[in-house]
């Protein structure tokens, strides 16, 4: 592998992050506050009900099976491009360029819908505090602050992204260990953990739910270039992240159907105007005091933490893209003093705050339109991205004739590819069911940017490929 140690001009600051802060970085996109107060009681209604944790089970395998492959990869590959890298060094230029593309228009679509839906959120959770702002006023402070993150060093937006993120977690745990101190509503039971619970519902609609709370682990390889000790560092903050996601929420919906009770879980989230509020309710009669408040305001901090991780990877993603010569050459510079990928950062809030406008002129509203809309977008490219990544794993070490451990270069990745590729197609075909957009235009045209990114991103790979043909084959080498 390329020695990429010390500092050079147009290079990202190196040897800046360590173990904890790559994974608290990537585990901040996952949004763990947002995913138990948010999505999971949308789960279990639309879902498969007290099934929701052994999905989370399931789910949590097929991500393992598909970090063992992506970090038996990572090994040979160290660039901030991550699954651009992996596509060019398995598939080749062409699909890398495709992969690019994608990659910009899927986490651009999540960090757009999580403008949404923080200021959405904000606007409630201020409100009751008397701090009275329209949705848009939150959202604009928020793509302000992550904008003046982004630009800096890289190690600042790790220093505020582990603290953010582990006091979400505390405040998840002490309501955690307040159910089951209390023994629940009716004992804690473990039969939720049935298989014929699991398919009691709509399984496929609870794969979904549950593989979108682990969005933003993959991207530990984004930091390759940043890391200290790259080699060891990538491997175990990916298989970390992975486990400190799906453990956490296994143990957290498990613990949330306790303390309502598997038999009250259905018709207590059908009474309720606002399902977002069943974790506060339990808060507030498991622990009470203070702490149902300080959750509004973690979850608010939640999302402050997501965007500023997507951030950070549509900005290296950029980086990479220019310096490698698919987009404009001033994307591929960093920034003198800071060394960050300062123009991607910019231009990324650029784009938020046109968005933004766009939304917030028209008067949509944040959550289901702007959020919803918009996040399924992402959704779909990073399913894509990782059933390409699953495929560039296979052929990579059947090209490089190190095929010595089939279960971790080919039989994972294989499965992992084939979970990916159909819940991409589930998606993209049910697109408008999943988003409220069923019966109009948008329903078409809000899942057809990610084939329309891929043909782009491979259409600039084709140009560089007959502009600059030596440029074009160093695509996904390691920096150095």
């Amino acid at each position: 592998m390329a020695e990429i140690s010390g500092v050079g001009a147009n290079q990202l600051r190196k040897n800046s992050l360590g173990l904890l802060a790559v994974t608290f970085m990537v585990i901040s996109a996952a949004a763990p506050l947002t995913g138990v107060a948010g999505a999971m009681p949308i789960a279990f209604l639309l879902g498969n009900g007290a099934g929701i944790p052994a999905t989370f089970v399931f789910v949590t395998l097929v991500m393992l099976a598909f970090a063992v492959g992506y970090v038996a990869m990572s090994r040979h590959v160290t660039n901030a491009g991550a699954f651009y890298a992996y596509a060019a060094r398995g598939l080749g230029g062409r699909t890398a360029g495709a992969i690019a593309i994608v990659a910009l228009v899927a986490y651009n679509a999540m960090q757009f819908g999580l403008i949404g839906l923080l200021g959405g959120i904000a606007a409630g959770v201020f409100g009751e505090h008397g701090l009275v702002l329209p949705w848009w006023g939150w959202s604009l402070i928020a793509i302000a602050l992550v904008g003046i993150l982004g630009y800096r060093q890289v190690d600042l937006s790790a220093k505020v992204l582990v603290f953010v993120v582990a006091l979400e977690y505390l405040v998840v745990l002490v309501v955690d260990f307040a159910i089951i101190g209390k023994g629940g509503e009716s004992g804690l039971a473990l039969n939720i953990f049935d298989t014929n619970v699991m398919f009691s519902g709509s399984l496929t609609a609870a794969v979904l739910f549950c593989m979108g709370c682990f969005i933003g682990f993959e991207a530990t390889t984004i930091y390759a270039e940043e890391a200290r000790d790259p080699e060891k560092t990538i491997p175990r903050a990916t298989y970390l992240s992975v486990l400190m996601i799906g453990v956490f929420f296994v143990f957290t919906t498990w613990l949330m159907i306790v303390g309502v009770g598997a038999d009250k879980l259905m018709p207590t989230l059908q009474g309720l105007s606002d399902p977002s509020a069943f974790f506060f309710i339990l808060a507030d009669q498991y622990v009470g005091g203070p702490v149902p408040a300080i959750a509004g305001l973690l979850l608010v901090s939640s999302l402050f933490a997501a965007l500023s991780a997507f951030h950070n990877y549509i900005a290296r993603y950029s980086y990479v893209a220019g310096r490698e010569g698919l987009l404009p050459a001033a994307f591929g510079r960093t920034h003198d003093a800071h060394q960050s990928p300062h123009v991607g950062s910019v231009t990324q809030t650029a784009g938020a705050l046109i968005v933004l406008a766009l939304f917030a002129g028209l008067g949509l509203d944040p959550v289901l339109n702007m959020f919803t809309w918009i996040s399924q977008i992402g959704t779909l490219g990073v399913l894509a991205m990782m059933t390409v990544t699953s495929l560039s794993v296979i052929v990579f070490f059947r090209r490089q004739g190190m095929s010595g451990q089939p279960l971790a270069t080919f039989v994972l990745p294989l499965v992992s590819g084939l979970v990916m590729a159909g819940l991409f197609v589930y998606i993209f075909l049910h697109f408008g069911d999943l988003t409220g957009t069923t019966g109009g235009i948008l329903g078409i045209i809000l899942p057809a940017l990610i084939p329309l990114a891929a043909v782009i991103g491979y259409l600039l790979a084709v140009r560089l490929e007959k502009t600059e043909p030596a440029r074009f084959a160093r695509m996904g080498h390691n920096a150095g």
